[in-house]
């Protein structure tokens, strides 16, 4: 087997993102400062905890979840939390190696991985743990919980699937071997509740059958003509997402795609170079790019609807659908609202640090920051 280069995702977007200046040295471009905002709309902060922060030059996917009403948090320290509301009903220390994924709840158990490749299930009502097992590679997303299989993606680019109740493998499927990568992975999604797809770093995005690991289809999404290493990554980092008919992807140095799931055809392909996850709603996809830039196309033709540059280079996470507005955060813990139809500015809040990942649960926004603000807002 082939060992795979991964280069850290934050230097490759600093890389794509140099500019040159008058005396031929290379700087960074400078992030936009935040525009003006006339008639402000707000968020309601409902739940806040704060963790461990985690490095700069990690790819690492932290987030809250919830499950029958409970809120589970992780710290990176290697701790896991249950609250109900605002009290904490149980904490539970689970490894010293320092935990890179998760938490995802679901099925009575919580799922957490850390960076030596150790996956955890804990119950879900008292914090004890259930099980654990040993991946092939370092767990850098979010596992998936569905129709009783533990569905997670090691970082050398191995499926595995484990019974949400022993903890014993089912199956693994081995993705094919790219030499020079991104240290960064989506997490797995469900196409239906017997179907996972799993996106790589050839940019083809897999489709396996959840109970037994049989591969149902698999598709290219994104093409590159980079000359350089660097210039040659097109990885899918971002979560792909399922909207009706269509499956939506986004890739580094690549494209924002839309493929009809039933023909498994491409429907349109725009230029669009993106680590995070899309958004899809009222007929758009929406998109945060490295470089700053939130673009709006519209979902069956692919035609750009507006594009907002106000917010350049502030390193913006991946867009989510709260209520009637578009959120993104970015790398000050800004979290900006803005009019799905116009892609004006319409407000804002503010966290601690750089936004990592923003989820939207029963109409309530959940953050996660690199400095360890975990939060919960709804709109006021």
């Amino acid at each position: 087997m082939q060992n795979k280069l991964k280069l850290p995702l934050a230097i490759a977007i600093a890389s794509a993102l140099l500019v040159g200046c008058s005396s031929n040295k290379v700087k960074e471009a400078k992030p936009n400062p935040l525009p003006k905002i006339t008639q402000q709309q707000n968020l309601n902060l409902v739940f806040s905890q704060s963790v461990s922060s985690t490095n700069a030059a990690e790819a690492l996917r932290l987030q809250l979840d919830t499950d029958n009403g409970v809120i589970f948090a992780i710290d990176p320290d290697g701790q896991v939390s249950a609250y109900q509301g605002k009290q904490r009903l149980w904490k539970s220390k689970i490894t010293k190696q320092e935990l890179t994924a998760g938490v995802e709840a679901g099925e009575g158990v919580v799922v957490i991985g850390n960076r030596k490749g150790q996956l955890f299930a804990l119950d879900q009502a008292t914090g004890e743990q259930k099980w654990t097992t040993q991946l092939s590679g370092a767990i850098l997303s979010p596992s998936l919980i569905e129709s009783g299989r533990v569905i997670t993606l090691a970082n050398d680019g191995t499926v595995f699937a484990h019974d949400v109740v022993t903890g014993q493998q089912v199956w693994a499927y081995k993705l094919p071997n790219v030499q020079f990568s991104l240290r960064g992975q989506p997490a797995p999604v469900a196409l239906d509740e017997r179907t996972v797809l799993v996106a790589s770093a050839n940019a083809y995005i897999y489709a396996l059958d959840i109970i037994s690991g049989v591969p149902r289809f698999q598709r290219r999404v994104a093409i590159s003509d980079g000359r350089s290493d660097i210039q040659r990554l097109i990885d899918i980092v971002g979560d792909p997402v399922v909207a009706g008919q269509f499956l939506v992807t986004t890739s580094f140095q690549g494209q924002v795609t839309v493929t009809d799931l039933a023909s498994q055809r491409v429907v349109w392909s725009e230029d669009a170079s993106s680590t995070n996850r899309p958004e899809v709603a009222d007929d758009k996809v929406f998109v945060s790019t490295v470089d700053g830039k939130l673009n709006a196309y519209n979902l069956t033709t692919g035609e750009l609807v507006w594009q907002n540059e106000e917010l350049l280079n502030r390193k913006l996470s991946n867009p989510v659908m709260l209520g009637q507005n578009l959120v993104v955060g970015d790398l000050d813990g800004v979290i900006h609202l803005i009019d799905p139809t116009t892609g004006k500015l319409v407000g804002r809040a503010k966290t601690s640090g750089e936004v990592q990942t923003l989820r939207v649960i029963d109409n309530q926004l959940y953050v996660s920051t690199r400095k360890g603000a975990l939060s919960i807002w709804q709109n006021r």
